[in-house]
C-alpha cells in the first residue's frame, strides 16, 4: 500500500534548509569586530589599559607639579585678597600635591577616556558606536563648562556670603588648606553635576527611559536637584545651593529636549 501524501506531510517536520527561516538581524545591532577573546585574555588587556592610564595620571601630575605655583595662584583669585595662612608645617606643600593631582587627572583624563573606549569598543554594536563620539564629546565639554561655572559663580557667590557675614566681627584670615578643600571639591562635584544631559541620552537611546518619562517626573526632579545643591556644596549658604540646583534644572530639562531631538 502507498503511503498518503497527506500523512507524510503531517509527520514530517519543518525543516528549514536556510538556517533560521526568515528572521533577520539588524545590521545596526550586529558586533562589527566581534573577535573571540578568553576570560584570561580580556583581564590582561584590562591590566595593561589600566596601566597605561596610571602612567598618564602620574605624568600629568608630575608636570602639574612643576608649575603648581600658578596653578594655585589662580584659584586664590576667586578670594579677592584674602590672606592665606600656613596653620601646620607642611600646609601648603600638601595642598600643593592636592591640586597637582587634581589638576594632572584632569589633563589626563582624555587619555584615560580613550583607554575605556578601546577596551569596550570590539563589544559594542554598531547602534551603541553611533552614541560614541557624541558622548565623548558632551561629556567633555560640559565637565569643563562645570568647572567654568563653579569657578566663575558658584565659589565667588559662596565667598562673598562668608566674607560678608562675618566681616564685622572676625578678620578675614583662612587656613590655606581649608580653602583649597572648598575650592576643589566645589570644582569637581559640579563638573559631576553636569553630566546629567549626557547620562539621559545615554537612558534614552538605550530604550530604558522615554522623553515623556523623564517630563512626568518634573515634581521628584526639582526635590532631587534642590537635595543634590545642598549635597555637593561645601558650603551651607543658600545662594550656592540655589545656583547649584538652579544649574541642574536647567541641564536635566536640556537633556529631556536634547533626547526628544533624538526622536526617543
Amino acid at each position: 500500500m502507498t503511503p498518503s501524501p497527506d500523512v507524510d506531510t503531517i509527520n514530517s517536520p519543518n525543516i528549514d534548509t536556510e538556517g533560521y527561516g526568515n528572521s533577520e538581524v539588524n545590521p545596526q545591532d550586529e558586533l562589527p569586530d566581534d573577535v573571540e577573546m578568553s576570560f584570561f585574555d580580556h583581564l590582561e588587556e584590562l591590566r595593561q589599559r589600566i596601566f597605561y592610564s596610571l602612567i598618564a595620571v602620574a605624568v600629568g601630575v608630575i608636570g602639574c607639579f612643576i608649575v603648581v605655583k600658578p596653578l594655585v595662584q589662580l584659584l586664590e583669585v576667586p578670594a579677592h585678597g584674602i590672606k592665606f595662612l600656613q596653620l601646620a608645617p607642611g600646609e601648603y606643600f600638601f595642598v600643593s600635591i592636592k591640586v597637582a593631582g587634581y589638576s594632572g587627572l584632569v589633563l589626563a583624563s582624555p587619555f584615560i577616556l580613550y583607554q575605556i573606549i578601546q577596551f569596550v569598543l570590539p563589544g559594542l554594536t554598531r547602534r551603541e558606536r553611533r552614541l560614541l563620539a557624541p558622548v565623548v564629546l558632551g561629556s567633555s565639554v560640559l565637565f569643563l563648562g562645570g568647572l567654568v561655572f563653579a569657578y566663575l559663580l558658584l565659589i565667588p557667590a559662596a565667598l562673598q556670603f562668608f566674607i560678608s557675614y562675618g566681616a564685622d566681627v572676625v578678620e578675614q584670615i583662612w587656613s590655606i588648606e581649608k580653602y583649597f578643600e572648598f575650592v576643589l571639591l566645589l570644582l569637581f562635584s559640579t563638573g559631576l553635576a553636569f553630566q546629567i544631559p549626557i547620562i539621559q541620552l545615554l537612558l534614552g537611546n538605550l530604550g530604558i527611559v522615554s522623553s515623556e518619562k523623564m517630563l512626568a517626573g518634573w515634581r521628584f526632579v526639582i526635590m532631587g536637584a534642590v537635595i543634590l545643591g545642598a549635597v555637593l556644596t561645601p558650603s551651607t549658604d543658600p545662594l550656592t545651593q540655589s545656583l547649584l540646583a538652579g544649574a541642574v534644572l536647567g541641564l536635566y530639562f536640556g537633556g529631556v529636549g536634547l533626547v526628544k531631538l533624538t526622536g526617543k
